[in-house]
């Protein structure tokens, strides 16, 4: 079972930065496509972020120019750095993996793949 353990949320003023980090099983990185997805109080999940096995990249909307999704193979890590921070970007964020295939945007169809997610990390912005 892949495991994953999200680090680095926290509360910071609208305009400000800040770096999630994901920490993953040995191998995932290599065999799993991986992202991060984020629910507010009341709304739906919504896929942020996305990257896949051969490190292409997809991006919601609403984050594009703003975020940026990337990995460490070496050090089984995945990061969200967030840049230009809004206060609708508060919610808690989750990583997450999976290997099912799909067609299209990855982003766009993430929260509908995933197979494994950590326990999500919060992230609010005033």
């Amino acid at each position: 079972e892949v495991q994953l353990v999200e680090s680095g949320g926290g509360s910071v003023q609208a305009g400000g930065s800040l770096r999630l980090s994901c920490a993953a099983s040995r191998y995932t990185y290599s065999r799993y496509f991986m992202g991060w997805f984020r629910q507010a109080p009341g709304k739906e999940r919504e896929g942020v972020a996305a990257i896949d096995s051969d490190s292409s990249t997809s991006y919601a909307d609403s984050v594009k120019g703003r975020f940026t999704i990337s990995k460490d193979n070496a050090k089984n890590t995945l990061y969200l750095q967030m840049n230009s921070l809004k206060p609708e970007d508060t919610a808690i964020y989750y990583c997450a993996a999976g290997t099912r295939s799909y067609t299209g945007d990855l982003c766009s169809v993430f929260v509908g793949r995933f197979m494994y997610r950590g326990q999500g990390t919060q992230v609010t912005v005033s």
